[in-house]
C-alpha cells in the first residue's frame, strides 16, 4: 500500500485544527418568545433535551417570556447543535450565536 505521508500530515493539522475550532469557540443556545407553546412544554423540553433541573428549566422559561429571548445554554457548537434542533422539532425557535 501506498501512503502519501504529505497528505496524511496536512489531514491530521486540519483535523486538529477543526477540534480546536469546537474547543475554543464557544456557542449560546437561544430560545426566542412565542405565543404558541405553554410554559409546561417549553420547561418540559428544556428538562428533556437541554438536561436543565425543573428549576433551571422553570427559570429559563420565565426569561424568555419575559426578556423575549433567553440563553439556555453555552457549550461547543457540536454539543448545542443537537439540542437546537432538538428545540426546532417540538416547535420551539431556538438559535445558536457564537461567543465572540
Amino acid at each position: 500500500m501506498f501512503f502519501n505521508s504529505d497528505v496524511l500530515e496536512k489531514e491530521e493539522v486540519l483535523v486538529a485544527e477543526e477540534e480546536l475550532d469546537e474547543v475554543s469557540n464557544q456557542f449560546q443556545l437561544i430560545v426566542w418568545n412565542d405565543d404558541v407553546n405553554t410554559f409546561d412544554w417549553v420547561i418540559k423540553s428544556f428538562i428533556e433535551i437541554c438536561g436543565h433541573s425543573s428549576q433551571q428549566a422553570e427559570q429559563c422559561s420565565l426569561l424568555v417570556h419575559f426578556k423575549g429571548k433567553a440563553i439556555v445554554k453555552t457549550g461547543a457548537k457540536t454539543e448545542l447543535r443537537p439540542m437546537r434542533e432538538g428545540l426546532i422539532d417540538r416547535g420551539i425557535n431556538a438559535t445558536m450565536e457564537s461567543v465572540d
